[in-house]
């Protein structure tokens, strides 16, 4: 039986992104993380249809609100820079509109997203200060991700 210590632990672990977050710390974690996401979104797209990368989306957003929920209640700080499973799910989320093999659009939608996520414009900052817990820690990265489609898409079209 899994005793409360260890899955804290597991929580922890995961919520900084498989110890991204905690190894990394004196460096900008969340573009570590981000850069993390690319191989792993890569990996998930290349062997799985759309429609389960998006169930795994999915699972990801709603498994990240608890595990950080857990580790900002433990932390007592919003958004602690050694959480970085919503840096993890919002490029994800930026990452949906990308031609897996496009390094191009990779590094267009990896660049565009760590500024949305570093300098937070409106909504994206409202989503951040105004929104507690769990929830506003994935919130904020998924609109910039969010955010980061739509420019995409706009430049893709031009």
């Amino acid at each position: 039986m899994i005793n409360s210590l260890s899955l804290f632990k597991l929580w922890y672990f995961l919520a900084t992104g498989f110890g991204i977050g905690k190894k990394f710390s004196f460096i900008p974690v969340g573009t570590v993380a981000s850069l993390v996401a690319i191989p792993i979104w890569w990996g998930l797209v290349y062997f799985l249809s759309y429609q389960i990368y998006f169930i795994f989306l999915i699972f990801s957003i709603v498994i990240g609100i608890y595990l950080c929920e857990k580790i900002n209640s433990y932390i007592g700080m919003h958004d602690h820079q050694s959480i970085v499973w919503d840096e993890f799910v919002g490029m994800w989320v930026t990452l949906t509109v990308i031609p897996e093999c496009s390094w191009f659009w990779i590094v267009v939608a990896f660049l565009l997203f760590r500024i949305l996520d570093i300098v937070k414009p409106w909504p994206i900052s409202w989503c951040d200060k105004s929104i507690a817990g769990g929830f506003g820690i994935i919130m904020d990265d998924i609109l910039a991700g969010v955010v980061s489609i739509y420019v995409i898409l706009f430049v893709m079209s031009i």
